[in-house]
């Protein structure tokens, strides 16, 4: 059911934040890296890829499909209603059609941001003027080139991406998915 996003179908690095320790619970939430998306939004991924290489750009993919097991972890650590979803009402990333991702530009450098992923503060809101003019035309860049693709965004995380019909689709857990993460 689910598309694995991975070269050489889609020219994207892969670095699964909750695979690892560098994430904000600061220890791994998935046993294993791994990027899903659902048919539509693999698509969708695939036109933003398009787009993103005419201009010199690539992305670097921090997490998509999210187990639900997953989603009640990171809710777990931190019930924080403006920065994760609340697992009971499902996420779009439980769904498999939201990412996580950022701009990486022709040398493998990821495009200034003005903060990290998953910083969970008002500097990552989209439209935040208190971070550098720089930071603040990548995130313009970023979202044109996802929008352009068929994406809609989530206010509070630059980084964040979403199908504008996320919630037709079902929740799912890892062993209905297929995806061996948890």
């Amino acid at each position: 059911m689910l598309v694995e996003i991975k070269s050489p179908d889609f020219d994207v690095d892969i670095d699964i934040a909750y695979a690892t320790n560098n994430n904000f619970t600061g220890a791994p939430v998935y046993k294993r890296p791994a990027c899903y998306l659902h048919p539509a939004a693999a698509a969708a991924q695939a036109r933003a890829c398009e787009l993103a290489a005419q201009l010199g750009y690539r992305f670097c993919v921090f997490d998509a499909y999210r187990p639900a097991e997953a989603q009640w972890a990171l809710w777990r650590h931190t019930p924080d209603p403006d920065f994760i979803a609340i697992p009971w009402r499902g996420s779009p990333h439980s769904r498999g059609v939201a990412i996580d991702l950022t701009l990486v530009d022709g040398e493998g450098q990821h495009l200034e941001m003005g903060t990290g992923f998953d910083e969970f503060t008002l500097l990552s809101h989209h439209g935040n003027t208190e971070i550098s003019v720089q930071a603040q035309k990548n995130r313009h860049l970023l979202m044109g080139i996802m929008t352009t693709a068929g994406w809609d965004f989530f206010r509070n995380e630059w980084w964040h991406y979403q199908l504008f019909d996320a919630r037709q689709y079902p929740v799912l857990k890892d062993a209905d998915a297929g995806t061996e993460m948890m």
